[in-house]
């Protein structure tokens, strides 16, 4: 490992470790779903991305996505991220750096950093987004067409009330069996 990449590793430790301040942002997700965790910066013009790292961490231990002179390095992504994250390769040049992750767990609920440095001018930007995920909403399925027609037992339909059925009506139900007394 060159003395670069450790030195970085080591900043990004001492940044992550740093008493945690605002949040930049918070995103929502349900359980299965993509989600983007937004990470910009307005540069003066196009980066250098040959020339600078990108770490998206939880806190100091948890490797989410790392980008290392103008490529995917993923040799040290937790495995519970594995072939779930991506970044915009062909934005990042303009400064976005948004992760986005596929399939969303509800173990991935946390604080996630975004630390992008340039490795020439030891510029640094570190923000934090937390990632609040629900459990996918039930859906309610709509009863089929014979459960639509039935009527729950005990219901007022099941047992007419004597008090609106006319005199005529009951003195005929009576002798045909379809009303007892």
């Amino acid at each position: 490992m060159k003395w670069e990449t450790a030195l970085w590793m080591v900043a990004c430790l001492l940044l992550a470790s740093l008493p945690r301040g605002q949040l930049d942002t918070t995103c929502h997700a349900f359980v299965g779903e993509t989600v983007v965790l937004p990470c910009t910066t307005t540069p003066p013009g196009e980066l250098a991305l040959s020339k600078s790292m990108l770490y998206w961490q939880i806190g100091t231990k948890q490797l989410v996505h790392f980008y290392q002179n103008g490529q995917d390095s993923l040799k040290g992504q937790d495995e519970k991220f594995h072939n779930r994250t991506s970044l915009f390769l062909d934005q990042m040049k303009y400064g976005n750096f948004s992760l986005k992750i596929s399939s969303v767990q509800l173990e991935d609920d946390a604080e996630y950093s975004c630390i992008y440095r340039q490795t020439e001018s030891h510029q640094t930007k570190k923000s934090t987004i937390k990632l609040n995920v629900s459990a996918a909403p039930r859906m309610e399925e709509p009863p089929s067409p014979s459960e639509q027609n039935q009527i729950p037992s005990g219901s007022p339909v099941d047992v007419p009330s004597l008090a609106v059925l006319p005199l005529s009506l009951l003195l005929l139900l009576v002798p045909l069996g379809l009303w007892h007394l």
